[in-house]
């Protein structure tokens, strides 16, 4: 159904609502209207790595995760599995006549904020911290789980617009300060990406003020940018309870019927919160139109409509047997094994099951489900940890020993009666064992989002980079033990890895691999399958020498503005074949069609994926970035001994600056591109032991 369709139907069963029916359908929770054929529809949907919170669903890699496979199409096909099992789980629950909350078709995915500080409690969410990367798997997300189809699988929602990524604490009552440059440069590409190539259903505004407008209650942002520049058709709906905060917290109104008018007049159609109950004081006040209710009505009936929820459309056969089928699992695995990316790696990797008599699985995140999943996470009816993975690959050949060796945090109470206990345990394991794996890292409840339904204000940002104490302290006693240590790392950010980088064998960073994601770890450990996946974020040596947490401004953050080396930087990930970039040579005319051909050859011994990466470097203008930026990149897979070629198209707007004044701009005639499956900075040459291939355009 085209929009202009959707529209006018729904403009025309909006018009036979009285104002209070129309009021009511902007809560997330939109009651029935019986005497008009309507439902009750909650809009409150979660699919950010899977269908979450409501009930089994296949649940795949957190988005992090996702972001480290480098991939497009399979980004595309999580999207549509999403859809899939969303639309299947819906028709089953409307069928019983349950239309609670997160059993829509409105998904509140994906999380497009560019992950500017590492120390973000909800970095995990996003795709990384570079705004190319974020916008392609961004837009791939989206129009699979959207569909091409006459009706409209499930709605996406590009979140938090626009400027947003932390603190947590102080984000109800924050206002980030982004200059023009870099808004245009980092904040908003990946979501003018989204509506204008995606044509993404719905955005949702942050809590926080961005220049000293509320974002559910900005004119810039909705009407200036998003439905003005941008001419986005859509809903915008608002980050929940956030126009209470208006009041509340950034004290830019003083009352309720205030907050809901600044919001609804800036553009904000679907309240998820209360707020919007004030609306029809606000109308007698003078302060809202009914016009301005009714074209919010519209818009959201508008999406009801394109999705088929009044017709019969072909997703209505789609059966409850496909949540969480051999299909879906399987892709899960997939993502899993792309994502998991090999850090460092002395030769002890692959481990070679008939050269072992004993595996010591160590550590608080080695038989946990939690560090499985993340956060905004369905629930699985399997989860295989690492220690579980390990067991069931070497399957009896090998002796596993275990032992948790610490808790995952510092509790004062358990520390004084069992740490010494625990980690004696531990040295006991690695003594009699042949090799290590040591599973440490965090989980959703120490790093997540502030008040989030599954941590209760548990969770949050990080004050450094630093694994918790015990897990230090862990990591010096399996240390000092001597034996070959391997480091499995499950986090959704960059840690301080200097200690294991200098005393451990080799380290790999799992990331929240899924629910059956210890399997995939397994796989990878023992190499029947050759990791692949890239760092979609920086690991810097320490935070010391970063920008203070609250300051938005980009110097000094990322690949792309940094002045020190990193410690891993983005874009890095070994595998166990050696894939190198032999040459690259320029194809096209101009910067409208410019492409680059790539050979790539492996001289390894191991067949294998890598992900060649292009990077770009504007060598004329004032106002080019500091270091080259991502451009293109494409997963191709090399097996042991073999070359090949590939060709990746560089879009014209790589070759365009942005101005102080946020205009973006050609500017310049020379240009330098970088081919290698890693940035062309010092240290990942010196990582790699190899340069990337530089190929000048001059136009």
């Amino acid at each position: 159904m085209k929009r202009e369709e959707a529209r006018r139907r729904a403009s025309e069963l909006v018009a036979k609502m009285t104002v209070e029916e129309r009021v009511g359908q902007l809560r997330y929770e939109a009651p029935a209207i019986e005497r008009l054929g309507i439902p009750a529809y909650n809009w409150w949907g979660e699919g950010l790595h899977g269908v979450a919170r409501a009930g089994t669903a296949t649940v795949f890699p957190q988005a992090i995760g996702i972001a480290a496979a480098f991939d497009e199409e399979l980004t595309g096909k999580i999207g549509e599995c999403v859809a899939t099992e969303g639309r299947a789980k819906y028709n089953e629950y409307s069928a019983h006549n349950d239309r609670d909350i997160y059993k829509g078709l409105t998904f509140w995915s994906p999380n497009v904020n560019i992950f500017r500080d590492p120390r973000w409690g909800r970095g995990h969410e996003t795709y990384g911290e570079d705004p190319y990367l974020t916008s392609r798997l961004g837009v791939a997300f989206v129009k699979g789980l959207q569909g091409d189809g006459e009706i409209m699988k499930a709605a996406a929602c590009a979140k938090h617009f626009a400027v947003h990524s932390g603190p947590e604490a102080l984000r109800h009552e924050f206002n980030a300060e982004a200059d023009p440059k870099d808004m245009e440069e980092t904040y908003l590409p990946a979501f003018e990406a989204l509506v204008k190539e995606a044509h993404v259903e719905a955005v949702m505004g942050a809590y926080n003020r961005t220049n000293g407008e509320p974002c559910c209650g900005s004119e810039t942002l909705i009407r200036g940018i998003l439905r003005g520049k941008w001419n986005f058709e859509g809903h915008f709906v608002s980050d929940c309870w956030a126009i209470r905060d208006f009041h509340e917290h950034h004290m830019v109104t003083a009352t309720p019927e205030q907050s809901a008018a600044m919001a609804l007049n800036a553009g904000c159609d679907l309240n998820c919160g209360v707020t919007y109950l004030h609306l029809l004081e606000a109308l007698k006040q003078g302060l809202v139109t009914e016009e301005s209710i009714t074209e919010a009505a519209v818009r959201l009936f508008t999406t009801r409509f394109l999705l088929g929820l009044f017709d019969e459309s072909e997703y209505d056969k789609l059966d409850y047997e496909v949540v969480e089928c051999e299909e879906h699992i399987a892709l899960a695995d997939r993502a899993a094994r792309e994502s998991i990316v090999l850090l460092k790696n002395d030769g002890i990797l692959p481990l070679n099951v008939d050269k072992l008599r004993t595996i010591g699985v160590i550590g608080p995140n080695a038989d946990s489900r939690k560090p499985l999943v993340g956060n905004y996470h369905g629930t699985s009816s399997e989860y295989i940890t690492v220690a579980e993975g390990i067991r069931n690959y070497v399957d009896g050949k090998v002796r596993v020993l275990f032992s948790e060796g610490c808790g995952l945090f510092e509790d004062k109470t358990e520390a004084l009666a069992f740490a010494g206990d625990r980690l004696a345990e531990a040295r006991i394991v690695a003594e009699h064992s042949d090799v290590v794996v040591l599973c440490l890292g965090l989980d959703e409840t120490l790093e997540g989002e502030e008040g989030d339904t599954g941590n209760s204000y548990a969770s949050g940002d990080k004050t450094d980079l630093l694994l918790p104490k015990p897990q230090r302290d862990l990591m010096e006693a399996v240390a000092s033990v001597g034996k070959p240590v391997i480091l499995c790392l499950m986090t959704g950010s960059a840690m301080d890895l200097r200690y294991p980088a200098e005393h451990f064998n080799a380290v790999v960073q799992l990331w929240y691999p899924g629910a059956r994601g210890g399997r995939n770890a397994a796989e990878i450990l023992f190499g029947a399958v050759s990791p692949s996946g890239k760092l979609p974020v920086t690991f810097y040596e320490d935070s010391d020498r970063l920008p203070e947490f609250t300051d938005y401004r980009m110097a000094g953050r990322t690949y792309r503005y940094m002045e020190e080396k990193a410690q891993y930087p983005f874009g890095f990930g070994l595998t166990y074949g050696d894939v190198a970039v032999t040459a690259a040579e320029a194809v096209g005319t101009g910067r409208e069609e410019m492409s680059i051909k790539v050979t790539l050859q492996n001289k390894g011994l191991y067949d294998t994926d890598d992900v060649v990466q292009i990077y770009i470097k504007n060598t004329d203008s004032a106002y080019a970035l500091k270091n080259p930026a991502l451009c293109a990149f494409k997963r191709v897979h090399v097996k042991a001994g073999e070359t090949v070629q590939t060709v990746l198209r560089i879009a014209p707007r790589a070759f365009t600056v942005v101005t102080p004044a946020g205009e973006r701009m050609m500017d310049g005639a020379h240009f330098d591109l970088y081919a290698a499956t890693f940035q062309p900075d010092e240290r990942s040459g010196e990582l790699m032991g190899r340069e990337a291939v530089k190929v000048t355009l001059c136009f």
